[in-house]
């Protein structure tokens, strides 16, 4: 039991993807300011923001009290689980449960999930049109996001995080074969949505509806929309690393130093799209998603059922 609660509060659970997380903020932070030629925040700043807002007053207006308090706090304890699991699994293959695939691609839409619940109960106009948005979003991407996580299903024979780690130790990274590749670029474009950023940003766009969903969140409720961002920033290049990129090897220095190397290789290219590409329109992202990204998915997952 100790040992449980230590993997989901510490490492690599809670504290652990928080921290590491809020480091990628800062280097999000700190790439994007060099790119328009601005010294950017130094390395403390994503952790003095956190701080800054919890311990400011935390307005809650006159509507459901519990749900809207809640909201904010249902993703602090799904994206540890997910983290949890992806490590352990990648430590111990073959310590999975059935279906574990499943669990971790529904537990990562808990973060979208919550914004729409806080939203909705807010009663503002501006976070309702926020979490219009968002589930616009979330129904255009999920489609293809599924179908790209089946073909990888498809191709190693199992729905085992355990296995498609295996699967890759033997036959190498799965992003080395086309369905693969497609199926890297489409569960990439779906990670650039999920974390809001450019292009696909229009639910918290600031310039047009003030943050949307987060518009009545204030002090620490609003840090842990925050902090959820941040991990979500962390977590989601592992998940890539885990199911393209031939899993995380902790056993050797040279694995640690070649996860590291991964982890900023996919950090940065979220970065670099997210600062070369202009916000678009929820009604543009819905046809980029149900449009040619769902059709790479479906020829990826064509391919894997050929075994390419």
């Amino acid at each position: 039991m100790f040992g449980i609660l230590y993997n989901f509060l510490i490492m690599p659970g809670l504290l652990f993807t928080a921290f590491v997380g809020l480091l990628s903020t800062w280097v999000d932070r700190k790439v994007t300011a060099r790119i328009q030629w601005r010294v950017g925040p130094p390395l403390y700043q994503p952790f003095a923001d956190i701080l800054k807002l919890l311990g400011k007053e935390t307005f809650v207006p006159n509507v459901h009290k519990l749900v809207f308090i809640s909201a904010p706090l249902l993703p602090l304890i799904a994206v540890p689980i997910i983290s949890t699991i992806l490590w352990y699994l990648n430590i111990n293959t073959y310590a999975g449960f059935t279906g574990d695939l499943i669990v971790v691609v529904l537990l990562l839409a808990v973060p979208s999930l919550a914004m729409m619940i806080g939203g909705s109960v807010s009663r503002n106009p501006l976070s309702a049109l926020g979490v219009k948005r968002e589930i616009r979003l979330l129904l255009a991407y999920e489609v293809p996001f599924v179908i790209a996580v089946s073909a990888l299903a498809v191709k190693t024979g199992s729905i085992l995080i355990g296995k498609l780690i295996s699967y890759q130790f033997i036959h190498g990274m799965n992003i080395g074969s086309v369905s693969g590749a497609i199926a890297f670029f489409v569960s990439l474009m779906v990670a650039q949505a999920q974390l809001g950023f450019a292009p696909f940003e229009s639910t918290e766009a600031e310039q047009e509806i003030e943050g949307g969903p987060l518009l009545e969140y204030s002090g620490y409720l609003l840090a842990a929309f925050k902090l959820t961002k941040a991990m979500m920033l962390y977590l989601l290049p592992v998940f890539l690393i885990t199911f393209f990129l031939g899993g995380i090897d902790t056993y050797t220095l040279r694995g640690a130093l070649l996860f590291i190397l991964k982890y900023f290789i996919v950090l940065a290219v979220i970065v670099l799209i997210k600062n070369t590409n202009p916000r678009i329109r929820v009604d543009q992202a819905v046809r980029f998603f149900w449009g040619p990204v769902t059709v790479l998915a479906v020829i990826g997952f064509v391919l894997a059922m050929m075994g390419r």
